[in-house]
């Protein structure tokens, strides 16, 4: 299985995805559109997998590189790739399946319990996840789960937190693929995004409850890959 990944900042790299992948045997591949890296050929991979970053998919004035890569990934869905979207990079396939991405009503930052919904039940893919278990969050965009696709989970600041398309294509909001590097890079670099909110955790908070959720999210990560990869 040949993995494609998409980086969008220096500091949100493929983290706990990358150690599954290395134990697994299958090679990597970082595109990193924010250096101005080419994109690959579209036969050259098995999985893409599209990374977090601060900024909004819509963007294009900041980022040139963001119309470009819309573009390959409608291209991937209609190839046939299996795909993994994470919080940025779940907006961005919300927004190649037809959903409009938007400012959330509140913006998550830190770790809070995601629930299941009905529809997981319907998915190989989430059939046995917990009912409810925490994951990390850091993010202020969202999206209407697409059409046709399951709506996976929910928590109580954000709807729209998973859907699952053609059992191939799988959006997360949240971040499963965390490793203790990698909060500790987001708090270096966008710490400034904390703010008054309910759905709000300051960094000693992060960092705590980093230490006591991180196995489970690393767990089921695992379990989700094993089974796009399969």
């Amino acid at each position: 299985m040949r993995i494609e990944v998409f980086q969008h900042v220096p500091f949100e790299g493929p983290a706990h995805i990358g150690r599954w992948a290395a134990a697994k045997g299958c090679p990597v591949h970082i595109t990193r559109l924010h250096d101005g890296m080419p994109l690959p050929d579209m036969g050259a991979f098995d999985f893409l997998v599209l990374m977090g970053g601060p900024m909004n998919i819509y963007d294009d004035h900041l980022h040139p590189w963001l119309p470009r890569e819309r573009l390959f990934i409608q291209k991937a869905l209609d190839a046939g790739k299996t795909m993994l979207g994470v919080c940025l990079g779940a907006q961005l396939l919300a927004d190649a399946l037809g959903s409009p991405v938007y400012r959330g009503e509140h913006r998550e930052i830190g770790w809070f319990p995601v629930d299941l919904t009905e529809q997981a039940s319907s998915s190989a893919l989430f059939a046995d996840f917990p009912a409810r278990f925490h994951a990390f969050h850091w993010h202020g965009d969202t999206f209407r789960i697409p059409a046709q696709a399951l709506h996976i989970a929910r928590s109580q600041g954000c709807e729209s937190q998973a859907f699952c398309w053609d059992d191939r294509v799988v959006g997360l909001q949240f971040h499963l693929e965390t490793t203790t590097e990698s909060v500790d890079l987001l708090l270096e670099n966008c710490a400034h995004e904390i703010g008054q909110g309910p759905f709000m955790q300051p960094p000693p908070t992060i960092r705590k409850l980093t230490g006591r959720h991180l196995r489970q999210a690393q767990g089921l990560m695992e379990r989700l890959l094993d089974r796009l990869t399969a």
